[in-house]
């Protein structure tokens, strides 16, 4: 740019390709920059220039469709026009973006393109000669001039009668009309072209002017055409002051001159929108206080310039309240009788499940406006909890929804940001809702007893106003600031255990257990779901591979031992990409390979290369024969020796040792607790990462063992009748890496150490769970049937129980109350009979004792 007011533009410019809206010299447009070549020519040109002359950029219309802006050779218009950036916004919401504010300065024609990435650089031409503006409009016109000057006088006094018809009282027009008169004759037709009402197509007629004379040409009957039109519609109506007030908007440049911009185009298009925009505020039936609030924002909206921050901030605010799915919602299926064969065909088992389902659909029909329910499903990992939600909305014919609430420590998550905050949105309850476009969906909140806390407040608190029913008719997100009805949601929660749900969030759920599944179970769920799905994702079928039951039930027992399904599941994967392999080479897999050698170890060897090492064998590719089943033999070669023996018998050949039973978020395991003793001083050792319950537990069961030692004829290793005095015993419960507490270990420890003192063996068929007191009560524990399950896996016939805990068994499977026999105690005196083959020595005596009924 020199000195004497004229410009010359560089003969090097990034070009800023667009796909809407053509720039003009003298003119000021906004532009939204979205596309890579763009974002990369603000971000590395505009950004990081320092002067002025790196700010002049070139704007050129690019005629390929928008969407194929990453192609090699963008399609550009012959004519552009140079311009210098006034202003830059960036925001990140809803995507990356920029706005620019570009000041048109002069044409220019492209000679060549230099670079096409990151962006467009070009070799320029610059074809207006604006250091010739300098006439007024207003002087006369040179004699020489002839049509050029008649031409520019017409177009002067198109443009006061334009500004006549228009009302003086508004402030940009008066401006604009004062100011008329200081501009250049050769500005007038890009100015008055970028301000009059016109298509994208005649603004690019007017930029392909080059000449004067046919600029000229081509402006004045746009203008004309504008004129007429408001004299059409003062014919036709009165225009008051609103009207005329939405016409302009006057944008002042201090480049190169003073240029005005009435791009009325703009303004009629964001008054459209905005028109559109309330239309769909009263049409999407929201609440009396949500339409207030819009109204309210949409008022401020209207007087608002494009240029704030905030306006995009309010349009994007209004965009979201005229999306939430106020008033639709999707019709239940009420069909009892089709959702019981749906769910039973989707999941096997679950069948306190399932009847809460049913009884919901019962109730819907006999009261439409039930509230959806809080469901909590709280089981160990791999039963189905997930995948049963699922079913559950498609059983409803509703809409479904995930979200995954496992270290969510924000509760701003949940509840929203305030739109005071820089980047603010909505919790994940309204997008959910947002993305379902209905109101009454199934929410999945998984793992909610994973939630955590942080400086950013406690999610789980947050949850508390969402998952009461008495309350989420009402649910107010901060950032939308008002109620939102969420009582037709029907929420279902997911957990592993409840110890870690705070007893608040915890009490306005209603809570379903899900227990593991048994042996029995799991080899049904094998083979209706979970051999079908690997086999169609490893791209075989049954006529290829075949897995009996009794080798699912082999894999059960022997290679997961767990209260779900999803190790059981991988283990299937695993052989059927082992079986996949020798599809795909056509190798033979065949009995007889591997069962042809005399010596067990060749015939190991022979069996593991038919399998898994063709190397070794079979070198010739036939086809397999079809279909390919696994043996025994065959998947050791596959997964490898058995992970898991029947261990219990073998730990109990040594007074001392006792079975427990234990229940974990994973499910339940059995508990071994060994004891031993030697000459001391009376001190007693425990071992195995237990918690301070467990240790409560063990003094108890000493104090009762020594209270009770001469009626249970217990001696110690000098013989006397206090079993401590000069020894000293050391407690041990093996896996010392797992931490271990709880209030189920007291008849265990009181077992294993009567085991000890008298010498005798406990029975290697029985595991016993249970609490004590110190009179010798036996109190009732919790996770019963997780419990059981866990001695059915392992092989236990027996099971001693407190006699409170009878009532649960009614929970357990018929198969699995017929393979196993349940002793209940209500005091230590029958555990130790049941304990012990022959009853204990001593225990016929405690009867005469009166026994104290528990008050607990």
């Amino acid at each position: 740019m020199d000195s004497g007011g004229g410009i010359q533009i560089p003969s090097r410019l990034p070009l800023l390709l667009t796909h809407e809206g053509v720039l003009l010299p003298g003119s000021t447009v906004r532009f939204s920059v979205d596309s890579p070549r763009n974002m990369h020519l603000v971000s590395q040109r505009l950004l990081k220039g320092t002067s002025l002359k790196s700010t002049i950029i070139g704007v050129i219309p690019n005629t390929r469709d928008p969407e194929n802006d990453t192609d090699d050779l963008p399609t550009l218009h012959k004519i552009g026009t140079a311009g210098i950036a006034v202003q830059v916004v960036g925001s990140n919401w809803p995507k990356p973006h920029y706005t620019l504010l570009i000041t048109g300065l002069c044409r220019f024609s492209v000679s060549g393109l230099l670079k096409e990435r990151p962006f467009v650089l070009a070799e320029v031409q610059q074809l207006d000669k604006l250091e010739q503006y300098t006439t007024p409009a207003t002087e006369g016109v040179p004699a020489e001039e002839g049509e050029l000057g008649e031409l520019s006088h017409k177009f002067y006094q198109a443009a006061v009668q334009l500004l006549g018809m228009l009302d003086m009282s508004v402030p940009v027009v008066a401006k604009f009309r004062r100011l008329l008169d200081s501009l250049p004759r050769e500005a007038l037709p890009d100015v008055l072209a970028s301000m009059i009402r016109t298509s994208n197509k005649e603004k690019l007629q007017v930029l392909d002017a080059v000449t004067l004379e046919e600029r000229f040409k081509k402006a004045l009957p746009m203008l004309t055409r504008q004129i007429e039109g408001l004299k059409l519609i003062k014919k036709t109506r009165k225009i008051g002051p609103d009207n005329e007030k939405r016409v302009t908007n006057i944008c002042i440049s201090p480049f190169p001159f003073n240029n005005f911009n009435l791009d009325e185009e703009d303004e009629d298009e964001d008054g459209d929108d905005t028109a559109a925009l309330e239309r769909k505020v009263h049409g999407a039936k929201m609440s009396e206080a949500a339409l207030r609030v819009c109204l309210k924002e949409l008022k401020r909206l209207k007087k608002m310039p494009q240029s704030m921050p905030e306006y995009a901030l309010t349009r994007n605010y209004l965009d979201l309240m005229v999306e939430l799915p106020w008033s639709k919602s999707t019709k239940d299926c009420l069909d009892i009788r089709a959702a019981r064969t749906l769910l039973d065909n989707d999941h096997y088992a679950m069948d306190k499940l399932k009847r809460r389902v049913l009884e919901y659909l019962a109730v819907r029909q006999l009261k439409t406006s039930l509230k959806g329910p809080i469901l909590c499903f709280v089981g160990p990992p791999g039963v189905g909890k997930t995948s049963v939600g699922r079913s559950i909305a498609r059983t409803l014919g509703r809409e479904f929804h995930r979200i995954a609430l496992g270290g969510v420590c924000d509760q701003s998550d949940i509840r929203g940001h305030r739109r005071t905050y820089v980047g603010s949105m909505p919790g994940r309850i309204i997008n959910g809702l947002k993305t379902v476009a209905v109101n009454n969906p199934v929410f999945l909140l998984d793992e909610v007893d994973k939630l955590g806390k942080s400086l950013q407040g406690d999610p789980a608190a947050a949850l508390l106003e969402v998952l009461d029913p008495e309350q989420n008719h009402s649910f107010t997100d901060h950032y939308l600031n008002v109620a939102f009805d969420l009582s037709q949601v029907l929420f279902i929660a997911t957990a592993n255990t409840t110890a870690t749900i705070p007893p608040a969030l915890l009490d306005r759920m209603e809570v379903l257990q899900v227990p593991g599944y048994t042996q029995e179970e799991k080899v049904e769920i094998a083979h209706r779901h979970l051999i079908p799905n690997q086999l169609e994702q490893h791209g075989l079928t049954p006529q290829q591979l075949h897995i009996p039951q009794d080798t699912t039930q082999h894999i059960i027992s022997s290679y997961t031992r767990e209260a779900g399904v999803r190790s059981l599941e991988r283990k299937f994967g695993a052989i059927c990409r082992a079986v996949a392999v020798k599809v795909a080479e056509g190798h033979r897999v065949t009995k007889t390979e591997a069962s042809s050698p005399e010596d067990p170890t060749q015939q190991e060897g022979k069996s593991r290369s038919s399998v898994s090492s063709p190397d070794s064998i079979n070198e010739k590719a036939v086809p397999p024969e079809l279909p390919i089943v696994i043996d025994h033999v065959a998947l050791k070669d596959i997964l490898g020796p058995p992970l898991f023996e029947m261990e219990v018998s073998e730990r109990l050949t040594l007074p001392g040792v006792a079975v427990g039973l234990a229940w974990t978020p994973l499910g339940g395991e059995i508990l071994f607790v060994e004891a031993s003793r030697m000459e001391g001083e009376g001190q007693l050792t425990l071992t195995g990462q237990l918690g301070d319950v467990m240790k409560e537990s063990a003094h108890l069961a000493i104090s009762w063992l020594r209270a009770n030692a001469k009626t249970y004829q217990l001696t110690n290793m000098v013989g006397g009748p206090d079993p401590l005095e000069a020894t000293d015993i050391h407690l041990h419960f093996p896996a010392g890496a797992v931490t271990k507490d709880g209030p189920s270990a007291g008849v265990t420890i009181v077992t294993c150490l009567a085991s000890l003192f008298s010498g005798r063996l406990v029975r290697s068929d029985v595991a016993m769970t249970g609490e004590i007191t110190l009179r010798g009560l036996v109190l009732p524990v919790g996770g019963i049937k997780d419990k059981v399950l866990a001695a059915h896996r392992a092989g236990v016939k027996s099971v001693i129980l407190p006699k409170r805990n009878e009532k649960d068994l009614e929970e357990l499977p018929a198969n699995v109350r017929a393979d196993l026999d349940f002793v209940t105690a209500a005091n230590l005196d029958q555990v130790l009979n049941a304990a012990f083959d022959g009853g204990f020595p001593g225990t016929a005596s405690t009867h005469t004792h009166p026994q104290l009924s528990s008050k607990l």
